[in-house]
């Protein structure tokens, strides 16, 4: 196989029998956000619930989450794909099937599901495909992983509002991934809230510009 093949592989998810196998063994990572010092893993808390979104590379998006008020912790991690406990390395092949994801931790009393969607629209180009920005290859395509048929609804009827506004600017679809939540595993550690510990670090998040109304 050629390196053109290889490139463009990248931007087609892998089938279930062509997905790397992985291992049974989780990745380690800190017990506590290194910016809110809250636990990184669960089990959290019965106030609390959780949500993931994929919206490019993932170290912009865990800031612009953990940002927010009513969110009680956050982490990079991968979903979407096949791949037992990936590592990033495997993830950047392409053949996982994995998207670059983050786990958000909130409390549905200070801050509500549709909310943490309207950040998610408006925060970074979901029409792009298989890339955001510069970054291009599967593990950088738009996707929601939901956890229930209300928080279902809720994605349809905000995607619906934001292509509306999309498309009265002159913008593209929507080609957002929407798909039950199936695993979710968490990156290594370094990836962990990596732009508090390298705030020169990249970050390509970046909106359209149209807002829902």
């Amino acid at each position: 196989m050629s390196l053109m093949d290889l490139l463009n592989k990248k931007d087609i998810l892998p089938l279930e029998s062509e997905a790397l196998h992985g291992r049974d063994e989780e990745v380690e990572v800190p017990s506590e956000h290194f910016v809110k010092g809250t636990p990184l893993k669960g089990p959290f808390a019965d106030n609390l619930q959780i949500a993931v979104f994929g919206m490019g590379c993932f170290w912009g998006v865990e800031r612009r989450f953990w940002e927010l008020e009513g969110v009680f912790s956050t982490s990079a991690g991968y979903s979407g794909g096949f791949t037992k406990n990936p590592t990033y390395r495997e993830v950047c092949t392409g053949m996982t099937g994995h998207n670059e994801v983050v786990l958000v931790v909130y409390d549905p009393e200070l801050i509500s599901y549709e909310s943490l969607l309207i950040t998610f629209w408006e925060d970074h180009d979901p029409t792009q495909g298989m890339r955001q920005g510069n970054d291009q290859g599967t593990q950088y395509r738009s996707g929601i992983y939901y956890n229930t048929s209300e928080e279902k609804e809720l994605i349809e009827s905000t995607k619906n509002k934001y292509q509306s506004q999309l498309d009265l600017n002159g913008l593209g679809k929507i080609t957002t991934e929407i798909k039950e939540l199936d695993h979710y595993f968490y990156a290594e550690h370094y990836h962990q809230q990596y732009l508090a510990k390298n705030p020169d670090g990249y970050c390509a998040l970046a909106g359209t510009g149209v807002k829902i109304k």
